[in-house]
């Protein structure tokens, strides 16, 4: 099953297994099971502490569960854990075999107090970026607190689950039997869902928080990029992350990042982590910012007020807070989200294997969602607004060449339709004829674009009719030390290199206005 590179690397790990695991597997008679025998007789070949039984009782087959021996399994994979998913199974065995994870101590504490019950399961997709930081962190909580279990299951074997509960998302959890939560979510986030009593504690550690030099708000490129720049010039460094990353978490494939031929948006975002831990940074992440108020004579610093009601303070403030896809805006829509309206073609595109789908938009993202759809499901429809595509010609022209792909042009959608449960068609206005059309289909991907996180700022300093914030060259906004950087402002070009240059200048423009200016720590 695994070739020899992957064996010698797997070896390798399981060196750092500190007591023995016992994998139970729970096989029957299909193709999948076969593989995950001879995945699992791989790995145990490959260290005298790791041992495998097949008497397992599971419903679900074929599956595997990881434990101690004489103790019960709180791991279990449903399908292969292949892909993106084989990081989460080699963690699950070091960490199941002793191994430290490399977690907070405050966050290794607060899930070893959570009290109850907890028995999670988590719908994947192998083509999933996203999911396997869902899995890996419910793994992990499995592993410290023997209350908590989870269970893996790869919604492409499994696709009775899949219809019965009416997944059309992934990653999707259940907790209990019961819908949890959806799409990509850290260990923190999860715990934070769990303790009830997590943000009044953290509203309260934050509000004793000195003042900073410099708070940067946002944790994207640009924010990651200002945070460095400032840390460097050896000043008071905040950064404030709703999630460390942001929408380059989302993003697949990364081929124009200069000196990287290839990477995607988790292991960039993964490597900016690391080189701002390694400065003096105080980042403060699963945090939401409400709102700014600007220094006056009576309070010559700036706040930046927090959802679970702290209040921040700084000298100057960097605003990098990003993009977010852009919606459709019609009827529909958000009644069906993750139930058919789905925004990642690569997270969600096999739980529509053979079914009908829709893409909106016609630029690079849309036309390049089309055609990666095109190879797991039915039929693709793609609707562009415009007169033509936007897209590249070579990606037009492979497009051109998919024989189940239509395409319409001077297509608006107006409609997302469903049964109550589900998606079951658009319509659309051809904006040539004025005709309203129906297409009849199971899923809709957004494609259009993005728009910027700054809904909290308006009224605060001045944004664009598109709601950028309005930068002159240096970063400055309308709001004297106030400086703003990346895909939340006018700069032309949302590009990740492009942001991290613009996060460099915004920490190099707020380190003059602090040299020029005095306000009191």
């Amino acid at each position: 099953m695994l070739d020899a590179n992957i064996k010698t690397q797997l070896k390798a790990y399981l060196e750092k297994l500190q007591t023995p695991i016992e994998i139970v597997a729970s096989f029957d008679d299909s193709a999948a099971a076969q593989e995950m025998r001879s995945l699992l007789v791989d790995i145990t070949e490959q260290s005298a502490k790791v041992s495998m039984r097949e008497n397992g009782d599971a419903t679900l087959r074929p599956s595997f569960a990881i434990g101690r021996p004489g103790e019960k399994a709180r791991i279990s994979f449903a399908g292969l854990p292949m892909g993106h998913e084989f990081t989460s199974l080699v963690l699950a065995l070091l960490q199941t075999g002793g191994h430290p994870p490399k977690v907070d101590a405050e966050v290794i504490e607060q899930i070893r107090a959570l009290p109850g019950r907890f028995e999670f399961q988590t719908f994947i997709s192998l083509s999933c970026h996203n999911c396997p930081d869902v899995v890996q962190a419910l793994n992990l909580m499995a592993v410290l607190n023997p209350g908590v279990s989870h269970t893996m299951i790869d919604g492409a074997l499994f696709q009775n689950l899949v219809n019965e509960r009416q997944i059309m998302a992934v990653p999707t959890m259940f907790l209990n039997g019961e819908e949890f939560g959806a799409g990509r979510m850290s260990i923190e986030e999860i715990v934070a869902k769990l303790d009830t009593g997590a943000a009044a504690r953290d509203a309260e550690k934050l509000n004793a928080r000195a003042p900073y030099d410099v708070l940067i708000v946002g944790g994207g490129p640009a924010g990651a990029a200002a945070a460095i720049y400032a840390a460097r010039k050896g000043i008071r460094t905040g950064l404030l992350a709703e999630r460390f990353g942001g929408q380059v978490m989302d993003t697949l494939a990364i081929e124009n990042f200069i000196s990287v031929k290839e990477t995607d948006g988790p292991k960039l975002v993964m490597g900016l982590e690391e080189h701002v831990k390694d400065y003096d940074v105080d980042i403060m992440n699963l945090q939401r910012a409400t709102k700014l108020t600007p220094a006056s004579e009576a309070n010559p610093l700036i706040e930046i007020t927090l959802e679970n009601g702290a209040v921040l303070k700084s000298k100057s403030v960097i605003l990098a807070t990003g993009a977010r896809w852009r919606e459709m805006n019609v009827p529909g829509e958000q009644e069906y989200r993750g139930k058919g309206v789905a925004y990642c073609p690569h997270c969600d595109g096999p739980l529509f294997k053979g079914k009908r789908v829709a893409v909106i938009g016609g630029g690079n993202s849309g036309v390049e969602a089309a055609i990666d759809l095109a190879g797991i499901v039915g039929h693709v429809t793609l609707l562009e607004f415009d007169s033509k595509l936007r897209a590249d010609a070579v990606l037009q022209r492979k497009l051109a060449s998919l024989p189940n792909v239509e395409v319409h042009t001077m297509a608006l959608t107006t409609e997302a339709t469903g049964d109550g449960s589900k998606i079951n068609g658009l319509v659309y206005k051809d904006r040539n004829t004025e005709e309203l059309k129906r297409v009849d289909l199971e899923g809709i991907f957004v494609q259009i674009g993005l728009l910027p996180n700054t809904d909290w700022l308006k009224g605060t300093l001045n944004l664009s009719k598109f709601g950028e914030i309005e930068i002159d060259a240096k970063g400055q906004t309308s709001v004297p030390g106030v400086f703003a950087a990346g895909d939340c402002t006018t700069v032309p070009y949302k590009q990740i290199i492009i942001a991290m240059g613009a996060g460099s200048t915004a920490s190099l423009s707020a380190f003059d206005h602090l040299i020029r200016t005095s306000a009191p720590a």
